[in-house]
């Protein structure tokens, strides 16, 4: 018999897995950016689940709000009227396909060989005797803190890298 948990999850698995895919594959960017608005909202709401409310408060706060609202600004900025009616390439599906199958297969493999180490040095009582804002501070700034530097610094690199582009097509 299934418990509620059990379903709470496998009903969060199923909208997430099956939005992304058609989130990917719409051919309306703005139907894909509000799919992909439901897909963070059960996300936030999975954290919520797990007794992470921080998490899923920037999971909100930023994503839903901050990313999506970028990602409409640059769906309305750029005119894809056209490449919407256009044939799509689907002649390298088979490939795709496969590349897929693979990665799938490779990741329910690692699945089955995970097993749950030891959650470090912060135990539930520790969590939340200093509330999970400090713990998930504490550990991304002290174990995780390079990282997290690099992490910075490719963003950093993607933007400079958006602006090049951008700054060349308005040129020609």
């Amino acid at each position: 018999m299934i418990t509620l948990p059990q379903f709470f999850f496998f009903y969060h698995f199923i909208i997430i897995v099956g939005l992304s895919m058609v989130t990917v594959s719409t051919r309306n960017p703005v139907h894909a950016v509000l799919y992909m608005l439901v897909i963070f909202f059960h996300i936030a709401s999975t954290y919520l689940f797990l007794n992470a409310e921080f998490i899923a408060a920037i999971q909100v706060i930023v994503y839903a709000g901050a990313i999506l609202v970028l990602f409409l600004f640059v769906v309305f900025l750029l005119n894809l009227r056209a490449e919407e009616h256009e044939a799509r390439n689907t002649a390298n599906w088979p490939t795709g396909a496969v590349v897929a199958l693979t990665l799938f297969v490779v990741l329910v493999l690692s699945m089955r060989s995970f097993v749950l180490g030891e959650l470090g040095r912060f135990d539930i009582e520790t969590i939340q005797s200093m509330t999970h804002t400090k713990a998930i501070g504490t550990e991304l700034y002290t174990k995780y803190l390079f990282p997290f530097e690099v992490a910075s610094v490719i963003l950093l690199v993607a933007i400079i890298g958006a602006i090049a582009l951008a700054k060349r097509q308005i040129r020609s």
